[in-house]
Order: structure tokens, then C-alpha cells, then sequence
């Protein structure tokens, strides 16, 4: 911050003496080409427009250092509209009442006599000395509005990157929990019966949580990964249901290396099973596909049952999936659940990258 101010600070300084010395250097010379035709010496000019330059430079500045007071910028009401023109005015009128003070001093100095100072002269320079001081700060106004208004969208993007990395870690925090309280109530129902295939069940677990923490870690995994993780939790979910789950896939073998969000998949499966193929007395089956349209990726996962709303379920990971969905695509992803033929199919739509 302090490096940003420091950076403004010369801009404004750069900005004022390029400005008013542009400014006067033009007006000087033109005032030099008219004045040769007359007995005025040059000097005259390059003196008065050094003073020009001065005065240019030392009210605006002053100007500049009330605008920052009242935190005009910012607030720009009534109040300090009437401020701002008031002390516009006493600026044009000290600016005047100097600048042809010193130039008749001038005039004095150099060509030895009294400079003619008439009406018209005088209203001619307030009106010029009006239009430079209030285009400048027109200019100023526009210039602190603008950065102003690209500081604000900068820490807005700023806060929304820390808000969704924020929700990101959360919900893939999620996961573990999520999983682990399935498989555990899994573990517990089996102790008492196999104790082989309990120690079997607490080996595939203890694979999918190194899989799972490892991959809060990141935000993308290749397909063929998740889809050993889904290979691991189908044969850990067929320990409890065995022939009660029937698992087939159908994947595009040249998406296996396209990346998507880790756990997704996985997810999708476990939720089939326990709100789909667990509940039902006979069992079912779990289809998994993978595949594109050239400009999406479909994931999908149909399983055997129908759509309903069960007191035990928590929705835990369908609301995660949408969740993670909106944050990492905004509305280029979608994400749909619903009942066919028997079957409920959930499908996700992410863009090709």
C-alpha cells in the first residue's frame, strides 16, 4: 500500500508539471510569435508563463489536498459540491489577482513602464483561468473515480477468490467425514459377523482416505485416477452387499487422461449406493459412463431405485457436488438428477478445457 501511494504521489506530481508547463509552453509561444510584432520583449512572456506555471501548480495542489480531506471521491454529495465550488472560486479569483499582479511587475521591470491593465483584459483571463482550473478538476475527479473503481473491482475479485478457496478447502473437507461415516456404519455391521472381510474393509478404507486426503490438495485429477478410486469403492461397498450390487462402465478410453474435480465421481457412486442400490431388498445395479460431446464432459451414474426424499439422508454429497460445481464453473457446469425407466441417473456437464 504504502508503495501504491508512493507510485501515486509521483504520477500526480508528473501529471501536474507536464500539464501546466504543456499548457503555458504553447500559450507563450503564441504570445511570442503575436508579441513580435509589438515592442514586448519575450522575456516578458517566459517569466509571466513561469508564473503561470507556479500558481497552476501550487493552488491545484491545494485543491487536490482538500478534495483528499473531505474525501470528496468518495463522497460526492451536495455539501461538498457547494465546498468544492466555493473554494473553485476563491481559487480563480487569488489566481487571477496574482498572476496579473506579477505581471504588471513584470511588464515594469522589463520594459520600464506600467503595463495597461483594462476591463476586458481582466475578464478574458478569469474566464481562461476558470476553464483551466475547472477542467483540471473534472480531470482529477475522473482519474480518482476511475482507480477507484478498478481498486474496488480488483479487491472484489481479491475477496472472491479467497471466499470460493475458502469454500472449495471446506467442502472437500467435506468428503472425508462424508465417507468415513458411511464406511464406518459398514465396518461396524460386519465385525460381529466376518472378521476377515471386516480387516478387508478396513484395508480398502484406509486406501481411499490416503486417495482422499491427498487429493484435498488439489482441484483437478486425471479420469483414470477417479476411476480407481470408484474400482476401490465398489469392491469395498460389494464386501457388505454382495451380489445385491451389480457394477458395469462404459468410458471413453481417450478421456482418461482429462482432468476433473477429485471425488466427483466417486461421490456420485457412493451416493447411488447408499440412497439407491442399499435400499433396495434385491439389490441393483450401478452404470457408470464417461464420455464428450466435443464440448462438454458427461459424467453420469445410473442406478436401480427412484427418486425420493428418505428422513436418514443428509444430502450431504449431491449439495457438495453442486456446490463444488458452481464455485469451480460457475454456470458452465451442470448438474442434473432424476428418475427414468426404473433408474436414476445422475449426470454432470463439465466444459471441455
Amino acid at each position: 500500500m504504502k508503495v501504491l501511494n508512493k507510485t501515486n504521489t509521483y504520477l500526480f506530481w508528473l501529471l501536474q508539471f507536464v500539464s501546466w508547463g504543456l499548457l503555458i509552453s504553447i500559450n507563450v509561444a503564441i504570445q511570442i510569435f503575436m508579441g513580435s510584432k509589438t515592442e514586448i520583449q519575450p522575456a516578458y512572456f517566459i517569466l509571466e508563463g513561469i508564473v503561470f506555471v507556479i500558481l497552476g501548480i501550487s493552488l491545484t495542489t491545494w485543491l487536490r489536498l482538500y478534495l483528499k480531506r473531505i474525501n470528496f471521491i468518495e463522497n460526492q454529495n451536495r455539501k461538498n459540491y457547494l465546498k468544492v465550488f466555493g473554494l473553485y472560486i476563491l481559487i480563480v479569483f487569488l489566481f487571477v489577482v496574482i498572476l496579473i499582479s506579477f505581471s504588471a511587475l513584470l511588464f515594469v521591470a522589463i520594459h520600464e513602464k506600467r503595463l495597461p491593465i483594462y476591463g476586458n483584459m481582466i475578464v478574458v483571463t478569469s474566464i481562461n483561468i476558470g476553464v483551466y482550473v475547472f477542467f483540471w478538476i473534472v480531470s482529477y475527479v475522473a482519474i480518482k473515480s476511475i482507480a477507484r473503481m478498478q481498486r474496488n473491482k480488483m479487491d472484489r475479485l481479491r475477496l472472491e477468490t479467497s471466499l470460493k478457496e475458502s469454500q472449495l478447502n471446506t467442502l472437500k473437507g467435506q468428503l472425508n467425514p462424508h465417507f468415513m461415516f458411511n464406511s464406518l456404519n459398514n465396518i461396524r455391521g460386519l465385525m460381529l459377523e466376518d472378521v476377515d472381510k471386516s480387516r478387508e474393509m478396513l484395508t480398502r478404507l484406509s486406501e481411499m482416505l490416503r486417495y482422499s486426503l491427498n487429493m484435498n490438495k488439489v482441484d483437478a485429477i486425471q479420469i483414470a485416477q477417479e476411476l480407481e478410486t470408484v474400482e476401490n469403492y465398489i469392491a469395498l461397498s460389494k464386501i457388505q452387499l454382495e451380489d445385491r450390487l451389480s457394477y458395469e462402465k462404459e468410458v471413453d478410453e481417450s478421456l482418461l487422461q482429462v482432468k476433473i474435480p477429485p471425488m466427483i465421481l466417486q461421490m456420485l457412486v457412493e451416493n447411488a449406493i447408499k440412497h439407491g442400490i442399499s435400499e433396495q431388498k434385491k439389490g441393483g445395479k450401478i452404470k457408470l459412463m464417461v464420455s464428450t460431446n466435443n464440448q462438454e464432459i458427461i459424467l453420469q451414474v445410473n442406478n436401480t431405485g427412484s427418486l425420493k426424499s428418505t428422513t436418514d439422508s443428509t444430502k450431504i454429497g449431491v449439495d457438495n457436488i453442486s456446490k463444488r460445481l458452481e464455485l469451480l464453473y460457475g454456470e458452465n457446469a451442470t448438474f442434473t438428477l432424476k428418475e427414468a425407466a426404473n433408474e436414476v441417473q445422475a449426470v454432470i456437464k463439465i466444459p471441455v478445457s
